[in-house]
């Protein structure tokens, strides 16, 4: 452990000169408008196709669609089509969706999302409807819809740096929570094979940036604590840019407790330090939002004010980006 503080301590160096070089005359008011009512749109057209879980139609259809999106946006899109293993033994058909845009440029940020939705849910009182597949127009969709309407407005106006954008598949395939085990490694499945097969050999990025459950309304993000250990002045430096919009309500400066998600294993398997943006006020009764692995977790409680405090957060730190 001590070992790893170190490192750490090590990194955290290197990242402040490498992550956080911003024009110091960046002025907000010239910058690209985030589209709060074309991220809804992208929601409800994930939505529109069903639960998007592994083997299924709803599946396909989605990929189809994302696919065509960011064609759409002149991005170069790659798609990783692999096999992996459910907690339970069964087989399950996954892609990871990679746009590059402006490819030809060596300093590039990595931006990334889950597109897949959970396959059952676990809090939901009615055990009958436990079983049934979630629509997850937050948890999932709308990651993947402020992604694509920033794919959108970088494809219109060009920033200084390259971007990724990955759609990770089978993130939330994982065993359910009222079941006594647990294994990390049931989560987060399409970046842990992203992670040993890289789209481009030995790709890098200054950095990465992970979006999940950015859709309720009042929606708080905290500074979670696996984002701070992997790149705490990105975190600083992103939370800050949101006060600075006016954005305080939402990007708080309370600490939560660390989240195994995507950024951990993108961290971990690449070294490109990354930092997770989600609704986990931990104040609550439960962890996330209230509608959390329930049926609950439609359309109708997305909220677009919160869709563009992220949106318009992020398009700020990219076109500061030196």
């Amino acid at each position: 452990m001590q070992k790893t503080f170190n490192i750490s301590l090590f990194l955290f160096f290197i990242i402040s000169t490498i992550s956080c070089k911003y024009g110091e005359n960046c002025k907000t008011d010239n910058l690209p408008v985030f589209n709060e009512d074309s991220a809804f749109y992208y929601i409800e057209k994930q939505v529109s196709f069903g639960s998007r879980i592994p083997n299924t139609p709803a599946q396909d259809s989605c990929a189809d669609f994302l696919q065509n999106k960011l064609l759409e946006f002149d991005a170069n899109v790659i798609i990783q089509n692999t096999n992996v293993k459910r907690f339970d033994g069964e087989i399950l058909n996954i892609s990871n969706i990679i746009a590059e845009f402006y490819p030809e440029k060596e300093r590039r940020i990595l931006l990334f999302a889950h597109w897949d939705s959970r396959y059952f849910a676990d809090l939901e009182t009615d055990f009958e409807k436990k079983e049934k597949p979630i629509l997850g127009a937050n948890d999932g969709a709308s990651g993947v819809a402020v992604l694509l309407e920033i794919a959108r407005i970088i494809s219109v106006q060009e920033p200084e740096v390259g971007i990724d954008i990955i759609f990770f598949d089978g993130e939330d395939q994982g065993q359910p929570l009222y079941m006594n085990i647990y294994d990390e490694k049931a989560w987060c499945l399409g970046v842990q094979y992203w992670g040993q097969n890289p789209h481009k050999e030995n790709y890098d990025a200054l950095y990465g940036i992970g979006l999940d459950m950015v859709g309720t309304p009042n929606a708080t993000f905290s500074r979670e604590d696996n984002s701070r250990f992997f790149n705490n002045p990105l975190v600083k430096k992103t939370w800050q840019i949101a006060v600075n919009l006016g954005y305080e309500e939402y990007f708080i400066e309370d600490l939560s407790k660390p989240i195994l998600h995507d950024h951990v294993f993108v961290s971990q398997m690449t070294g490109i330090r990354s930092i997770l943006i989600i609704d986990n006020n931990r104040n609550k009764a439960i962890p996330y939002f209230d509608n959390w692995h329930t049926h609950n977790d439609n359309l109708e409680n997305i909220d677009k004010n919160t869709l563009k405090v992220v949106g318009q957060t992020l398009i700020t730190l990219i076109y500061c980006q030196k």
